[in-house]
């Protein structure tokens, strides 16, 4: 019998992509759209979760733990992603950290009505910086996030999931 994935991307599927690509630490900044993912992060004793006040801070923990060996995840939301500018350049891309970074795509809707500027600036921010980047809608795009990790790997550049539907699946 064929398995049923989801229409939307269900935290469990996304903690399993994690485990398989060797997450050790979770940088990110808590908010309530991932409350459910959050709890399946807290109970997973392979991930350590960092918080952080400012998504601007979390390329440079990200890079202090790439640098001691651990293998971390940003996860933040696009108008963190947009804060972290600086940070981007001179921690992630001047260090050579293979990173994968997903990122709420907040504003965003496959039907092409924009409303919130967040959306409108996501992708030509992202393209500024010449990384790579995965839509991810649904469980059934899941395993482009191991895509996104083995291209962060053999490049040594961070590499961008956008999470369409601004996490909704994770509140399932």
């Amino acid at each position: 019998m064929a398995e049923v994935q989801s229409a939307a991307l269900s935290p469990a599927t996304v903690l399993a992509e994690m485990k398989k690509n060797s997450v050790s630490h979770i940088v990110w900044l808590p908010d309530s759209e991932t409350n459910w993912l959050y709890l399946l992060m807290q109970a997973e004793p392979s991930l350590t979760l960092v918080g952080v006040t400012r998504e601007g801070h979390a390329c440079s923990i990200a890079s202090g733990l790439a640098a001691g060996g651990a293998r971390p995840m940003i996860l933040i939301q696009n108008t963190g992603l947009q804060e972290s500018g600086d940070s981007l350049r001179g921690w992630l891309l001047g260090m050579n950290v293979g990173c994968v970074m997903m990122v709420g795509y907040r504003g965003w809707t496959r039907h092409g009505v924009t409303t919130d500027t967040a959306a409108t600036y996501t992708e030509p921010f992202i393209n500024a910086y010449g990384l790579d980047y995965y839509l991810v809608e649904s469980d059934a795009d899941a395993s482009r996030i191991s895509v996104a990790f083995e291209e962060a790997e053999k490049t040594k550049r961070p590499v961008v999931v956008l999470v369409g539907d601004e996490y909704h699946g994770f509140n399932r």
